[in-house]
């Protein structure tokens, strides 16, 4: 409700709303009232039907209304109305004072930041805090993360580098919770950047009447400002991938202007980009193509210089952590008949020292060429017969091999291959792919992207020339980049030769995604080229042409281009990325700031990929100086193969986090995570005063929100929050301002009526 309104609300009725709020409504009997107004009215009634003149039937109605109004509205005031409220004892009660003390109260909204406006109400001098103090038990509390009891308001930092709401009511009013309590007063701008969410706490706060009494500091909303609200990269790839960083670039005053997104690493500027922000108020997506080219855990910063008139600059940037690991992923290529394809193929990753492609190539019935093996023994049945043998790659290509060579435990091992172990599985197209080789009633149909044509003989020949063309998705996805941007990538698919194919797929399946399509004279529309799809833990993709070694051999290909090279590089890059290994590790902060503990999550499996819960496992956490030390995971027993710890980094820096597992003193593997301790911004994001959230906890628990501005009316109506030691208090209503100038209306409109009929 706006100041002014409040005001006249105030003059017209006594009391301020809120009052009216807390207040209990009551009035003495009102059975002599109600006689004394049928008498009255009945005789108002009389009186005029017996006027004289020209007085019509409306009229003498109206007459008598406006007389029997005005006489209710007197008898109402002789049943003596009231307001019953709870209010506080003075000095028998506690109130808890929680002054935000977060990096957000050093920002400056209109020439003072808002930690001095919060000095000018709360601090040990200001006028508030002596008449708070007057009335009732003060304890100061400053918070961030959580709450702590300070003796003055002097004693704040603004350090606090993020901030928990629920955390510090928590925290103050169980602290407070022996002790009659008046309320909580909050002072902060709202900035709420933890997990916790506040509304599961304030019903608990209501039902031990705990009023929280909101004071919102900052604007509600910038004049101009930019903020790099998310961006969105792998958490791991393998040194030397092309990663596409999603970029969500907020702004308010600034529409239509041009900024630059800029990219660097360790100071090292990667990529530059303009971006045209869309209408004032509206968010800006931005897609950044980047190589990882160097291993290690690394720091990605993406960056928009301050613009003129921005009030803060820390929201311009965000710091993203990504480990880039020089691993070699290793990938079984099974291909059921000979043909170039698998020539090529291994000619293009050949060069990649994170790939390696093993390939097991069936040359007659029961005879294979292994190819890249480890040593004598792998492969050395043919196509893997068990999960422990198949389960040690991080992707599968299936070639052009029918379905009856494998066995139908196989095809069932390779389907839980993705769903289980999380494994990549890519499917070329050839004469004995997909529905041609018998797929269709298999359990890989189901893992496939793709819809098999019905209605087709299987067994007749297809073949089919096509050009090669990436959809709107695949324009902006990172394995069909052929160059620097996505516009001369483009440019780019438009000039590679024809592809042909032989197995006609014009359908994926709900949930899946197309990257490349095809067009030609033999299609009766567009070829889905490769499409994926999540399936499980894992991802399959289907790949369905016959020939892409025509992208390196093709006469119109310089014998220079790398465009097959790439394309198979960053598919198979693709395949495997993210998929497990026997031990992963998660932390639930990258990137924190120091003192702020980490919780540690490992998931541990066997060598089948079934979930271990009787494993032995440790984290060993390094720190910036080199010193290790070892933080123990136990069973979180809600989930199977979950462990769980914790540590606390004191000082900033990078921590390595290295989980080991092993069961019966045998060992099932080991993993690697990072943590970046590090000054954070957090609180500059999402920094405007968030008036909602703070009026919602007011209103919720039976507290009030003010401004800077209505703050003074603080001291009184803590009196009437409901909480504390408390007696009943009446006010009297009978002489409200607002009963005795409606009687003088009614009286006066009377009179100017019956004046205007010729009846005074």
């Amino acid at each position: 409700m706006a100041p002014w309104i409040e005001t006249v609300f105030e003059f017209l009725f006594k009391y301020r709303p809120f009052l009216f709020q807390k207040g209990r409504f009551v009035m003495a009997p009102p059975w002599l009232a109600v006689v004394v107004l049928v008498a009255g009215a009945a005789a108002v009634v009389i009186s005029y039907q017996r006027a004289k003149g020209g007085t019509g039937r409306a009229t003498r109605v109206t007459l008598a209304v406006l007389r029997t109004a005005a006489l209710a509205l007197v008898l109402f005031c002789l049943c003596r109305p009231a307001l019953v409220l709870s209010t506080v004892v003075p000095q028998q009660s506690f109130l808890g004072v929680l002054v935000d003390d977060s990096q957000s109260m050093r920002i400056a909204d209109d020439g003072e930041t808002r930690g001095q406006v919060a000095a000018r109400s709360f601090g040990p001098q200001a006028p508030l805090l002596k008449a708070l103090a007057d009335r009732y038990k003060l304890r100061l509390f400053r918070f961030s993360e959580t709450a702590e009891r300070v003796p003055s308001t002097t004693d704040l930092t603004f350090d606090g580098a993020r901030t928990s709401l629920t955390q510090a009511l928590e925290r103050a009013s169980q602290e407070l919770s022996s002790v009659p309590l008046a309320g909580l007063v909050l002072v902060t701008d709202g900035a709420d950047n933890a997990d916790a969410d506040v509304g599961d706490l304030l019903p608990r706060l209501r039902a031990r009447a705990v009023p929280v009494f909101t004071v919102g500091l900052g604007r509600e909303r910038f004049a101009k400002d930019v903020e790099l609200t998310r961006v969105d990269v792998p958490a791991s790839v393998l040194k030397g991938t092309s990663v596409t960083a999603e970029v969500r670039v907020a702004q308010r005053g600034l529409g239509g202007q041009k900024v630059q997104l800029q990219v660097e690493d360790a100071g090292r500027v990667l990529q530059t980009q303009e971006i045209t922000l869309p209408a004032d108020g509206e968010s800006a997506a931005a897609r950044v193509h980047l190589t990882a080219s160097e291993a290690g855990p690394r720091t990605f910063r993406f960056r928009i210089a301050p613009q003129p008139g921005e009030p803060i600059a820390q929201n311009n940037q965000q710091d993203v952590p990504i480990e880039v690991a020089d691993r070699r992923e290793k990938i079984l290529y099974f291909e059921g008949e000979p043909r170039f394809e698998l020539k090529f193929i291994r000619r293009a990753v050949a060069e990649d020292k994170n790939l390696q492609v093993v390939c097991l190539q069936r040359t007659s019935q029961n005879k294979f060429l292994r190819l890249d093996v480890d040593d004598a023994d792998e492969l050395a049945g043919g196509f893997p017969k068990t999960r422990e043998e198949l389960f040690k790659y991080r992707g599968i290509i299936l070639g052009s091999v029918e379905a009856g060579f494998f066995t139908a435990d196989q095809l069932r091992m390779i389907a839980e291959f993705v769903s289980q172990r999380g494994g990549g599985l890519l499917t070329l197209g050839g004469r004995h792919s997909f529905a041609e080789g018998g797929y269709a009633p298999t359990p890989l149909a189901e893992v496939l992207p793709v819809v098999f044509e019905e209605g087709r003989d299987a067994k007749q020949p297809f073949f089919a020339e096509m050009k090669v063309e990436p959809t709107p998705f695949g324009m902006t996805h990172g394995v069909t980049q052929l160059a620097a941007t996505e516009e001369k990538s483009a440019e780019r698919w438009k000039t590679l030769p024809p592809l042909s194919t032989l197995n006609p797929i014009r359908r994926t399946k709900p949930g899946a995604v197309s990257l490349l399509l095809g067009r030609g004279e033999g299609l009766p529309g567009a070829q889905v080229v490769l499409a994926y799809q999540r399936y499980g833990a894992g991802k399959a993709l289907a790949f369905t042409v016959d020939d892409s070694w025509l992208w390196q051999m093709h006469a119109d290909m310089p014998l220079e281009d790398m465009t097959h090279e790439n394309l198979w590089r960053q598919l198979l890059r693709w395949l495997v990325s993210g998929v497990p290994g026997p031990v992963t590790v998660s932390v639930s902060s990258p990137r924190t700031a120091p003192g702020s503990p980490v919780t540690i999550l490992a998931t541990v499996t066997d060598a089948t990929h079934l979930k271990v819960n009787d494993a032995q496992v440790v984290a060993r956490v390094k720190d910036p100086a080199g010193a290790e030390r070892e933080v123990p995971l136990e069973w979180t027993v809600g989930k199977d193969g979950e462990y769980a710890g914790r540590f606390t980094p004191p000082d900033k820096g990078a921590y390595e986090v290295r989980v080991e597992a092993e069961r019966a003193g045998q060992t099932l593997g080991s993993e690697t995570a990072q943590v970046q301790a590090a000054d954070l911004a957090t609180e500059y994001f999402g920094a405007e005063m968030r008036r909602p959230l703070l009026e919602r906890i007011a209103e919720e628990t039976g507290g009030r929100f003010y401004t800077p501005r209505t703050v003074p009316a603080l001291a009184e109506d803590v009196k009437y929050g409901g909480g504390g030691a408390t007696v009943q208090e009446t006010r009297p209503l009978w002489d409200m301002p607002a009963l005795f100038l409606a009687i003088v209306a009614l009286v006066s409109a009377e009179w100017a009526y019956r004046k205007a009929r010729g009846l005074a």
